[in-house]
């Protein structure tokens, strides 16, 4: 056999040893219900927070701290140095805080009372958490072990930094603060995100990205006083109306959004990008069926996984206003409303989006009525890894060494998270490395983690850690451009 099959050999024998006892840690961790946005359970997120804290001082974390995010929401952060002094810094992202369980009577199981079931493709941890994001956490720790066993070091091989927060699942509203007050400290070259997944079961994968957002509220106010329809209807302007016609206006028949200048800053999709989306295994019917509709839309040109994963989007949440009871009242209403968000993509800038879309507003109001936009905060923006960074490159060696060979696909996420905040704000590339599949139900009812996914990506996680030390020269010049 060869070094590095040797290596594997060992590290798989390890995480084999070691399967339940990483399963019974998992559990002890989800046993904690530790929803931070429930002011009932804040002390059950601290307990959480002390849970991993100490967890990481058994795996031989020589500096574990519990940092209080200006929100009072516990972090938990962790340092272990290597040997070589000039190996790459890395800084591991993950949450220990989990999603609300209402309603509670939709899950089959009690969401902190975690067991262990067959599933129809393995054994299953259930539990709220199992999946997002304490499961891929306690990956780190087994990953870390079976590295640390398999090569004979006392220390990692790269200068190995862990930051784990309590408020992600509440919007991470004040932990920005926390990292600048902590930038010295964390100073990575490289930050690696576990708190994704993969494409599908059968389909090994690595996230390159998520999109940015920014959502509102327009207010449009009319008459004073609601108005009948028969007296003053057709010589006055109708709230609804004008509403209605702003909201139509957003798309044109091409269904891209009309905002001026709304992708001028949009970066394309390259040829790569899209010769690599379309050999992912995408079944439309059944994308159709989990969504509950029964036909595709969006702009011209693009697929569907292009359209949610890589161009940006106008949606419109709620409208009301006037007269919604029962039977009929014809009036003219003095107020309506709506709310509506945009997704967006890289390098477009949520600020410019939110000043476009108040110009727009404003040359689409009438005399006699005044309208105002109310956006939620300054938004998120949008996060992409190049496809050619070196640890992109790193972790997908990783993942396919871990899955016996496998070629390894990318993909982005429609949705939006910290990701730019952290990387701008550290002054380093983040990459993801996620082992949790979209059938976990995370954020739903019967949250649960497949087993042996948990136990790969811990396994890659034992790989990726020498591959970066290996590659040290190329992380290090890519985090200082």
């Amino acid at each position: 056999m060869t070094e590095d099959a040797d290596r594997r050999d060992a590290v798989r024998r390890f995480i084999a040893d070691h399967r339940d006892e990483f399963v019974a840690q998992l559990a002890e961790w989800v046993r904690i219900p530790s929803v931070w946005t429930d002011p009932a359970h804040a002390d059950d997120t601290r307990r959480s927070a002390q849970w991993l804290a100490d967890a990481l001082r058994a795996t031989g974390f020589p500096t574990v701290e519990v940092w209080t995010a200006p929100s009072g929401a516990p972090a938990v952060f962790a340092e272990w140095p290597p040997e070589d002094p000039s190996a790459p810094v890395v800084l591991v992202y993950g949450h220990h805080d989990v999603q609300p369980v209402d309603p509670v009577e939709a899950w089959t199981f009690a969401p902190f009372e975690p067991a262990v079931v067959d599933g129809p493709d393995g054994e299953w941890l259930l539990g709220r958490g199992a999946s997002d994001d304490k499961g891929q956490m306690v990956c780190h720790l087994l990953g870390l072990r079976a590295n640390l066993a398999a090569s004979g070091r006392r220390t990692p091989p790269v200068t190995l930094r862990m930051l784990v927060e309590g408020e992600e699942e509440s919007g991470s509203p004040t932990f920005p603060e926390l990292l600048r007050t902590h930038r010295d400290r964390l100073a990575p070259d490289l930050i690696v995100v576990s708190d994704s997944g993969m494409y599908a079961r059968g389909v090994v994968s690595v996230c390159l990205g998520m999109r940015g957002l920014t959502d509102c509220q327009i207010d449009v106010h009319g008459p004073d006083v609601d108005l009948h329809s028969g007296v003053f209807g057709g010589a006055v302007p109708n709230p609804l109306t004008v509403l209605t016609h702003i909201l139509a206006g957003l798309h044109d028949d091409r269904g891209r959004v009309t905002l001026p200048g709304f992708y001028d800053a949009v970066r394309p999709l390259s040829d790569r990008e899209r010769e690599l989306f379309a050999r992912l295994p995408f079944d439309e019917k059944a994308w159709l069926a989990d969504a509950a509709s029964r036909a595709t839309a969006g702009e011209e040109g693009f697929s569907t996984l292009e359209r949610v994963w890589a161009r940006p989007t106008c949606e419109i949440h709620g409208i009301w206003g006037g007269y919604t009871g029962p039977g009929h009242k014809t009036i003219i209403p003095t107020d309506a409303h709506a709310k509506v968000s945009f997704r967006l993509v890289a390098d477009q800038d949520p600020a410019a989006v939110q000043e476009a879309f108040r110009r727009y507003v404003a040359q689409h109001t009438p005399p006699g009525i005044e309208t105002q936009v109310t956006f939620f905060g300054p938004g998120v923006r949008p996060y992409l890894v190049p496809l050619d960074h070196p640890a992109v490159q790193a972790i997908s060696r990783s993942l396919s060494a871990a899955f016996d060979g496998a070629e390894v696909l990318f993909t982005r996420e429609g949705g939006s998270g910290p990701e730019a905040d952290i990387s701008e704000i550290l002054g380093a590339p983040l990459v993801f490395l996620g082992v949790a599949f979209p059938t976990d139900r995370f954020h739903a009812p019967d949250e649960h983690a497949e087993i042996s996914l948990l136990l790969r990506g811990a396994e890659a996680i034992a790989y990726l850690w020498d591959d970066l030390a290996a590659h040290r020269a190329e992380i290090v010049r890519r985090a200082g451009s």
